[in-house]
């Protein structure tokens, strides 16, 4: 039997826009997912650690106030000091590509801007927990 996808949610720090953060709880569910949602305005580090002591594959942020580059990279940093490195650090939100691109190179997955289809992230977290599972990744 396959162990389910466990994704943590949450917003960081002042950013009270979670909305879209909401609405990929639902959605991944939906799709068969089991989901932690941690809700909005959480520090960086709480939200690694929490989804350390979720035993989840993937955290998934959503950040519109511009606080994106300090938010993944404190998550980062934690993951790594915890050695949580097979969590998938992903997310999306109003972030411009030069950041994506920047955070792409530090180790944060894919990250979604509006308007991306609930399918194609369910398809990316599916296809990225599989292969890490699997030692593709």
């Amino acid at each position: 039997m396959r162990k389910r996808i466990r994704v943590y949610i949450a917003t960081p720090c002042l950013d009270g826009h979670d909305m879209a953060a909401k609405l990929m709880t639902f959605v991944l569910r939906d799709a068969g997912m089991e989901v932690v949602y941690g809700g909005l305005r959480q520090r960086p580090e709480v939200i690694a650690n929490a989804a350390i002591q979720e035993d989840v594959d993937v955290i998934g942020i959503s950040s519109h106030s511009g606080f994106h580059m300090p938010a993944f990279t404190k998550v980062l940093n934690v993951l790594r000091q915890q050695d949580a490195t097979n969590i998938l650090l992903t997310g999306g939100g109003v972030i411009p590509q030069q950041d994506v691109e920047m955070l792409t190179k530090l180790g944060v997955g894919r990250l979604f801007p509006p308007n991306t289809t609930s399918e194609e992230i369910i398809s990316y977290v599916t296809q990225e927990v599989e292969a890490r599972r699997s030692g593709v990744a």
